[in-house]
């Protein structure tokens, strides 16, 4: 009976500018199943397919799958479950939740804001070359597996054309070529087969004699992103497809989030379940290509040496961040619109280890596709692709090239990594929206209007990123804003609660939630949220500014100028923090201990009574 009085009491009002923010006029999920999807559809995204196989190839395989699982059970799931507590528990969004808990770090929220902002503009341009490649796709013949274009050069190699010519033929100059004649050419003696000459009794591989780049990351290098020699200081033109892709895919995600979370929070069904049956077919048709388990081989087996390296922790640290979507503000939105006493524990768990399983899972079918790659070309797996953002762009068509039907399997892998790219920007939306509204609670019925304006000025700020050196300006917000940046405003999160707002006192607000654990569980997450966290972010941050190195992309190392505009954008995200604080103190409405410690305006969004969280805050001291 008394828990019926509680849930029926009248919703707590939250004084914010002239006018209330009530749990009535506030948007809430229609279940509890619609969040998890939706947690799930904002952490497992392109980050998980293509950042994360890029990230790991880069970074010694295996060794940075190690690294990456000790940062998730270390900081990942930590933050993870704190972000999606208090934004349950407040019923607030994170430029209001860092307020109350504690008027010190009244900016930390409007920090988170600007990175999932920031985040926003530069992700929609992945999903713009995903929608790209998808209308590409209409045809029989796809383009990105040909070396018959104008932009390909002499070296351009096709496993799929190499696959026509006979077993005494390589391919090269767009055609097959006697493999003896080739090596001749380069002063060898004969061929042992397609891919080696012997010289003598020395065999080298023909691929260390010509330069042989795969088609299809000549295909994403010079006619998607269209680069052709672009600098810093010459962007070259327009790439007019890329622009309407851009545009096209803004315009779709306005339409899934026009009303919020009543709308998106019906689309994350099909967006979460549909791309694991495309990741299915590409994993198998992977492992069963010949020379497909050394590719495996280095994706699982650590190279303990690199294990030294800190840019490889660092790179581990970045990607649990970026693929949880930590210290973006969206989680706290999201958990925002709960009910009170959803148990946000289980959701948190399932999300992690979902998330954890779909980057493993994506890395079996890239590096599955790399070496059968490095088996074709007689390459080491280490070396048959440059890594960066756009390898998932070059191993995935490869892969899809050997596949039946591949037209159509084409069509369904670039609308399943559309649907995932959007599915992360519908909570990059909800949060700056949610922002605005708590903020001015009258907006509210404006809310199309508003999620309108936001997708207006996400696009245009993003249309630099579709010139010819529009990839130079994506590698750089992206080097600098999900990065070390990120990490200091993830401490700042964990150290409010836990030192200032008090870690006992905040498990305590789990059994208000009703959420139960066992005392080793409560211990785990205490430890976690006070010691291990917190030291594991400031540890990393310090080491990775100590071997701090400039944005590049592939071979081309950016100017000085540029690196310093990088920088600004990453300290651009910290500035709310000290600035808010400055204008707390000056104002001295709250001065000394008061700070640091929560306003009369945090309070449980269940309207729970004063007497009730007094027993449970006695309870826990």
């Amino acid at each position: 009976m008394g828990q019926k009085n509680e849930e029926a009491a009248a919703p707590d009002v939250v004084k914010e500018g002239n006018s209330p923010i009530t749990d009535e006029n506030r948007s809430s999920w229609d279940n509890p199943l619609e969040f998890v999807f939706s947690c799930l559809n904002y952490a497992i995204g392109l980050g998980n397919i293509w950042r994360f196989p890029y990230l790991c190839y880069s970074n010694g395989g295996g060794a940075f799958l190690l690294a990456y699982f000790i940062m998730l059970i270390l900081m990942g799931t930590p933050i993870f479950f704190l972000e999606l507590l208090i934004g349950q528990y407040s019923g607030v969004g994170p430029d209001l939740v860092f307020k109350y808990i504690a008027p010190v770090f009244s900016g930390l929220g409007y920090c988170c804001l600007l990175v999932v902002f920031f985040i926003t503009i530069y992700y929609m341009v992945i999903v713009s070359w995903t929608s790209f490649y998808f209308f590409a796709s209409f045809t029989t013949n796809l383009g990105y597996g040909s070396c018959d274009h104008g932009f390909n050069s002499v070296g351009c190699y096709s496993a799929s054309e190499e696959a026509k010519c006979l077993d005494n033929q390589t391919y090269y100059n767009r055609s097959c070529v006697l493999s003896d004649e080739l090596c001749r050419q380069n002063q060898m003696d004969s061929a042992v087969n397609r891919t080696f000459c012997v010289n003598g009794t020395e065999e080298v591989s023909i691929n260390r004699l010509i330069d042989r780049t795969l088609a299809t990351s000549e295909y994403f290098s010079e006619y998607v992103l269209g680069i052709n020699g672009a600098t810093w200081e010459d962007f070259g033109g327009m790439r007019w497809e890329i622009f309407g892709c851009l545009l096209f895919s803004w315009a779709v995600c306005y339409l899934a989030v026009l009303k919020g979370v009543k709308t998106s929070g019906k689309v994350v069904y099909f967006t979460v379940i549909f791309p694991y049956f495309i990741l299915t077919a590409l994993v198998v048709q992977g492992v069963i290509l010949e020379g497909a388990v050394d590719g495996i081989l280095l994706f699982l087996r650590p190279d303990w040496n690199k294990l030294l390296e800190i840019d490889v922790w660092a790179a581990a640290a970045s990607q649990t961040f970026y693929s949880f979507g930590i210290a973006c503000g969206s989680l706290i939105t999201l958990a925002s619109y709960n009910k009170f006493k959803n148990n946000c524990l289980t959701d948190a768990i399932v999300v992690s280890a979902t998330n954890a399983f779909t980057s493993i899972y994506a890395g079996f079918a890239i590096f599955s596709m790399l070496g059968f790659l490095a088996n074709q070309m007689g390459l080491p797996v280490d070396e048959v692709a440059t890594d960066g953002p756009g390898l998932a762009f070059i191993a995935y068509p490869e892969a899809i090239l050997r596949l039946p039907g591949s037209t159509a399997w084409s069509l369904m892998f670039f609308f399943m990594l559309f649907i995932l790219g959007l599915g992360t920007q519908f909570a990059g939306v909800e949060a700056i929206s949610c922002c605005i509204m708590d903020k001015w609670s009258a907006v509210r019925k404006y809310k199309s209007y508003l999620n309108l304006a936001i997708c207006l000025v996400c696009f245009l700020l993003a249309i630099p990123m579709c010139f010819s050196g529009g990839i130079y300006l994506f590698t750089l917000m992206e080097w600098n804003t999900a990065s070390w940046a990120i990490m200091l405003i993830g401490f700042g999160e964990v150290v409010a609660v836990s030192w200032c707002y008090g870690c006992l006192k905040f498990i305590g607000h789990m059994e208000d939630m009703s959420i139960s654990m066992r005392k080793l569980w409560k211990g785990y997450w205490w430890l976690s949220w006070v010691v291990v966290t917190p030291l594991t972010l400031l540890g990393i941050f310090v080491f990775q500014m100590n071997y701090y190195s400039p944005a590049s992309y592939e071979d081309y190392q950016f100017p000085v100028w540029a690196d310093v505009l990088g920088l600004l954008m990453g300290l651009t995200t910290l500035v709310p923090f000290f600035a808010f604080a400055i204008h707390v103190i000056w104002k001295r409405e709250y001065t000394g201990w008061a700070l640091f410690q929560p306003t009369k305006d945090w309070k449980p969004q269940s309207g729970l009574t004063e007497s009730r969280l007094s027993l449970s805050s006695n309870k826990t001291a």
